[in-house]
């Protein structure tokens, strides 16, 4: 699932691209190395999880983990919901399949039984799901057709008065029914839905769900009329006091949690690593903790001592002891989105000769080595480097020399070299990037470098996660943006929005939505819907390769990496690390046994 909305919550995710950073304080070097080919480049790896056993992780114990901050609702689908809405959710409600390490859903037997849909080709779409017998809403009512239901006319967007947002595939049923008993349950669709696996995930009971006066109440879990179905149940909400306790479900059917209690704790990400050096905490992001450590009191906020800040932070999570710092490539695509519809960039010509321009395997090599982490470049805008269907197509671009097509283009370089300019204008871009940010910072030196070299010249400009949204993104403020979408199971749907060609709106005056490129075709929507439609996983991959072709040719973005993300988790904590496309199985984290 994913939200996507102008709100401090996007920006947040969108500015993803610097949360999880940190780096070597190394600057980038005037002359890299020569790159090697893009085909050559290792492949990103998706998540850190190290392997482990129930049998060696000990019964009780109170695991500490951090959050950003309590939020005001468990409801990952309302407005105000955040990254850890969805965190204690995956913990209090059911989600009938899990994603894989390559993101890929799968049955969680906990809650289903088994699930069947109609095959290619065949409409209507039968979905026909056999829930788990045992499993039980907290209050002992056992899940339902009632729940599947009240969720599908709160997201399905028919009534407007949900103030929610709409996850792909709900509008497309078109009724749900029990079947033999009341353990199955049968959704039709009125068109196919590749990703119907990623419907009713997480599912709330239809007492917060059935009208929208009850969706829009906030849903804490920690009072009564608001049942969960996890292996943990709410003990505490407190939000002042930024504490949300868990303890085991005694109505719990599924295998035994390890832990007796989680007190998530509200730690802002520049007290983080404190708090582990003072083990006040178990399991950590600190992400944030290291790419902004610059942003602490007393610094001076200017590049070197961003970068520099970085470093020092990282070579301290490090060094802390008893902890282990776990690093992966995450599921966030990081672009480069060019602003179609402002300056020079309004030429497909000097769009696409910036793409050839841009020298991924050294923005990769500047952004990911600090961390330990393969210099992966990435080349796809739709999926991440190691998902089913992957594959760098930056290549279509062709052999043309940038330089040639600048000169077809009237961006002339003097003969002297440096910037190129047409008509007395220098073709100087600006470059949005997240402020206080290590890993955009040295990726924005990369990329300048990079570009230089073409006649291109950039001017970095930092601006805050409260304004990069709404001051600049959705205002077309910008030419050149440096930020990460999530990559997610249905890569056709859920990242249509960011590709699909702007409408015109009432006044006639396009409507991006959130297409922060500005342009688009209706062959690209066209090949997302079939895609998202497909059932047929060979024929989808393939009208997902030619979409992503197409993304290319058009100069939209350039895909760059993945982003890293580091978890600090203590040394006695096991089934925890850096999850990537996974997520927690809560019933398993624990403390080894000693």
């Amino acid at each position: 699932m994913r939200v996507r909305q102008l709100t401090l919550a996007a920006a947040a995710l969108l500015l993803a691209v610097g949360g999880p950073a940190g780096c070597s304080g190394a600057p980038v070097p005037a002359r890299p190395p020569e790159p090697v080919p893009v085909s050559a480049a290792p492949t990103a790896v998706t998540g850190d999880l190290p392997p482990y056993d129930r049998a060696g992780i000990r019964e009780g114990g109170t695991l500490r983990w951090a959050l950003d901050a309590v939020p005001a609702t468990l409801n990952v689908h309302a407005p105000a919901a955040t990254a850890d809405s969805a965190l204690l959710a995956q913990a209090l409600y059911p989600s009938l399949f899990r994603p894989d390490r390559h993101g890929r859903p799968v049955p969680d037997p906990d809650y289903l039984e088994s699930a069947e849909s109609t095959p290619p080709g065949q409409l209507p779409q039968v979905v026909t799901y056999r829930l788990n017998p045992r499993a039980v809403w907290s209050d002992g009512t056992p899940l339902s057709v009632a729940d599947f239901t009240a969720q599908r006319a709160a997201l399905s967007g028919r009534d407007p008065a949900y103030t929610a947002a709409r996850p792909a595939g709900y509008d497309a049923i078109d009724s749900i029914t029990q079947g033999a008993d009341r353990s199955e349950v049968k959704v039709v669709l009125r068109r196919s839905c590749a990703g119907w696996q990623n419907l009713f995930g997480p599912l709330y009971p239809a007492v917060d769900t059935a009208t929208p006066a009850a969706f829009d109440r906030p849903l804490t879990g920690a009072t009564a009329g608001h049942p969960t179905a996890g292996p943990f149940t709410v003990s505490g909400y407190d939000v002042p006091g930024g504490r949300v306790t868990l303890v085991r479900n005694p109505l719990w059917w599924g295998e035994t949690p390890k832990a007796d209690r989680i007190d998530f704790l509200a730690t802002p990400a520049e007290r983080r690593l404190d708090a582990l050096d003072q083990d006040r905490l178990d399991i950590a992001p600190i992400t944030t903790a290291v790419d902004r450590a610059s942003a602490a009191p007393g610094s001076s906020g200017d590049a070197a001592d961003t970068v520099d800040a970085a470093a020092r932070a990282l070579r301290r999570a490090e060094a802390l002891p008893g902890v282990t710092v776990h690093r992966a490539a995450a599921a966030s695509l990081t672009q480069l989105t060019l602003n179609a519809a402002r300056g020079p960039l309004t030429d497909p010509a000097v769009r696409q000769a910036l793409a050839r321009s841009v020298d991924r395997r050294r923005t990769a090599d500047a952004a990911l080595t600090p961390f330990g982490l393969a210099p992966a470049p990435l080349g796809s805008h739709l999926l991440a480097g190691d998902q089913d269907g992957y594959r760098d197509n930056g290549d279509v671009l062709g052999p043309v020399d940038a330089g040639r097509l600048l000169d077809r283009a009237g961006w002339k370089r003097p003969a002297s070299g440096g910037t190129r300019t047409k008509d007395g204008r220098s073709l100087v871009l600006t470059l949005l990037i997240p402020a206080d940010s290590a890993l955009a910072r040295r990726t924005a030196d990369a990329l300048t470098a990079g570009l230089a070299s073409a006649g291109i010249a950039l001017r970095p400009v930092p601006v805050p996660a409260e304004a990069f949204v709404p001051g600049h993104l959705a205002t077309g403020d910008y030419d050149l943006a440096l930020f990460a979408w999530p990559a997610g199971p249905d890569p056709a749907a859920d990242q249509r929005p960011v590709y699909a060609k702007p409408r015109p709106g009432p006044d006639g005056a396009l409507e991006p939505g959130d297409n922060y490129g500005r342009v688009g075709t209706e062959e690209i929507d066209r090949l997302l819907d079939r895609a998202a439609a497909e059932l047929d996983g060979t024929a989808r991959s393939a009208l997902l390769q030619e979409a992503d072709t197409r993304i290319w040719q058009l100069g939209h973005s350039v895909p760059l990496y993945q982003r890293p993300e580091l978890v600090a988790v203590r040394d006695d904590v096991a089934a925890a690390g850096a999850w990537g496309f996974t997520r927690p199985r809560f019933q398993d984290v624990g403390f080894l046994a000693r």
